[in-house]
């Protein structure tokens, strides 16, 4: 008879209710094959969304699918049109999928197009035709158990949302789209790292590009950093068109984070996390990684994470507050209708996260306050959003602001370092 030691027991009473919840929020009762094209009349302007897809998927047989989560031998690219709904009929942060079949373009999302790209003579030119005229790209990496149709589908609704003025490109790799396939899916970034890596120089290699900002979601910030090393190292840097990383709820390992961070040397990208401590499926990744803190999940007002993050210049958007729209609170950063925006107006707009002498959380609380101003020239700054960004230049002008007026900030939206 086995005997299973009482420590282990705990930790598995203690993950067993969070693979439920996952579970519970998996895809249920969606249509399968909404990637059928679907014949509509003209779709309105700022309601479609033209995306390049690539993935080291596996293509599928089964149409509407068109790639699976098993492991493909070379990289697929596929030209996808989404159409969006019109903003009466749904809510910002929120993917509207079909019902059935065909789907309802007025109420839901629907496929437009699906087309696919032969080589990559064919991805430039789709490249250099959805050029906005700030030659901004925007490549998103989907995090863990995500089908093909799953990150297809949400990089539509971010890119949206955002109104974000880029070309948007999304890398898809390998995974099951099953909780219980973690393993699976984490060694399917490994084996994504070097095609990933491939297209981001590729993209940046593009003379009509100017500028590359990479967006990843949890575990597919694992597969990010990596190719970004692998950069690296290959080339002795990183491709200097890339010039943002956003990392949303990232699944990293904290101690391994630092490496590969070290490792992309002095000219390396910007980084902004966004990190939630409620983040309940990065509480079960942390147990079933050696209890090791996930960089997504972190406290980035206590030590030793406060100083590390400002002597590194690494941005942090605190969400931990804030209320998310599932179960697991792990996707805040795309459907939080404030967040989503945020991408798009404030680090998607051609601005670094700090530029000049304003901070990031400088611009939220002047909106918050509902004025142009920045916080910095006003005389109070109490609002009430539950949004806490961390960067040295905004700390450097609460820490004066606090100087000046003498008196303490209240539910701002915006938290200095503690002192």
């Amino acid at each position: 008879m086995a005997i299973v030691s009482r420590p282990a027991a705990r930790v598995r009473a203690a993950i067993l209710p969070l693979l439920l919840v996952a579970s519970l929020a998996g895809c249920a009762g969606r249509p399968e094959g909404v990637l059928i094209p679907t014949a509509a009349a003209a779709t309105p302007a700022g309601q479609k969304v033209d995306m390049l897809v690539a993935t080291t998927r596996l293509p599928s047989q089964t149409p509407g699918i068109l790639f699976s989560g098993e492991r493909g031998d070379r990289l697929e690219i596929t030209d996808i049109a989404i159409s969006i709904p019109p903003e009466a009929n749904r809510k910002v942060g929120e993917v509207q999928w079909p019902k059935r079949l065909p789907a309802d373009p007025s109420k839901e999302f629907a496929t437009l197009r699906v087309t696919p790209v032969k080589d990559e003579v064919e991805a430039r030119g789709w490249l250099d035709r959805h050029l906005p005229p700030s030659k901004r790209v925007l490549v998103f990496v989907h995090g863990f158990n995500n089908r093909y149709e799953d990150a297809v589908y949400r990089f539509a609704q971010i890119a949206h949302d955002s109104g974000a003025d880029v070309a948007p490109i999304l890398f898809t790799w390998p995974s099951r789209a099953s909780i219980f396939d973690y393993n699976y899916d984490k060694e399917s970034t490994n084996y994504s790292r070097d095609a990933l890596e491939e297209m981001l120089g590729a993209i940046a290699d593009d003379p009509e590009v100017g500028e590359i900002t990479v967006m990843a979601h949890s575990m597919g910030s694992w597969v990010t950093v990596e190719a970004l090393r692998q950069m690296a190292i290959r080339d002795g840097r990183v491709a200097p068109k890339i010039q943002n990383v956003i990392l949303a709820s990232p699944d990293l390992d904290v101690d391994v984070f630092g490496q590969q961070y070290r490792t992309l040397g002095a000219n390396r990208p910007d980084f902004t996390l966004f990190v939630s401590r409620d983040d309940r499926a990065l509480q079960l990744s942390r147990r079933i990684s050696g209890n090791v803190d996930r960089l997504g999940q972190v406290d980035p007002t206590v030590e030793p994470y406060r100083t590390k993050f400002e002597n590194a210049g690494i941005s942090v958007i605190d969400l931990t507050a804030l209320k998310g729209g599932d179960r697991l609170n792990h996707g805040k950063f795309a459907e939080s209708p404030e967040v989503v925006q945020l991408i798009g107006t404030r680090l998607l707009a051609g601005q670094t996260i700090t530029d000049s002498n304003v901070g990031l959380g400088d611009r939220i609380g002047a909106v918050a306050l509902g004025t142009a101003q920045t916080v910095g020239g006003v005389a109070t700054a109490t609002v009430n959003a539950p949004i806490a960004v961390f960067d040295p230049q905004t700390r450097r002008n609460y820490n004066e602001h606090l100087r000046r007026v003498g008196r303490s900030f209240e539910n701002t939206i915006v938290s200095t370092v503690p002192e």
